[in-house]
């Protein structure tokens, strides 16, 4: 007798992410929102702000980041992927994430740049000088499973934080609706990894 697999499920706190695991047949991993004054530093500093990702990782690790895109789709003026971004230098994973982006937003070369899939959104918008604001949506616990150790590198199952977060036009457009999981991280240079 052969096991059933459990349901697959989407949880619309972690979209786009619950997209990419449903289309992969993939089951979400174990998830808690939790409030944003509640989140343990280092994560809150980095995940509790309006500010933007790209920057504010690289601020707090002294390093420029680049992109790697584990998968991608298109559908029409919508782009989604599944990323990690990683440190230049120390060739370090410091976030996964998953992004929807409304391509008919942004202005051409700044598409270009987008599908050519070189630089981080946030590096992007701040090259074009592109007007947004970011507004997170909410905040999260989650364990990571098989994939997500996978695209971070982590040894095992870890407790992790990440938020989902939209970034708006000055029309309150969605130009992009982004889960970012930060992985174990210092909490200053040189200090074993919080977990």
């Amino acid at each position: 007798m052969s096991q059933k697999s459990p349901p697959l499920t989407v949880s619309p706190f972690l979209y786009p992410l619950d997209e990419f695991y449903a289309q992969a047949g993939r089951v979400l991993p174990a998830i808690k929102p939790v409030d944003g004054t509640k989140v343990p530093e280092p994560y809150r500093s980095l995940l509790v702000h309006s500010e933007d990702m790209t920057s504010t990782l690289e601020s707090f690790h002294g390093e420029s980041i680049r992109l790697e895109v584990l998968s991608r789709q298109e559908r029409g003026d919508f782009y989604f992927r599944e990323v990690v971004l990683i440190l230049v230098q120390s060739g370090r994973l410091v976030e996964f994430g998953a992004i929807k982006m409304n391509l008919a937003l942004f202005p051409p070369t700044a598409r270009r740049q987008i599908l050519d899939e070189k630089l981080p959104l946030g590096r992007i918008l701040e090259d074009h000088k592109i007007v947004y604001s970011n507004r997170p949506k909410g905040f999260f616990r989650v364990e990571s499973d098989g994939f997500i150790q996978t695209a971070l590198g982590l040894p095992g199952v870890v407790k992790v934080f990440g938020r989902r977060n939209a970034l708006l036009d000055p029309r309150k457009q969605a130009l992009a609706e982004v889960v970012e999981i930060l992985p174990p991280i210092p909490k200053r240079r040189g200090e074993p990894l919080a977990v």
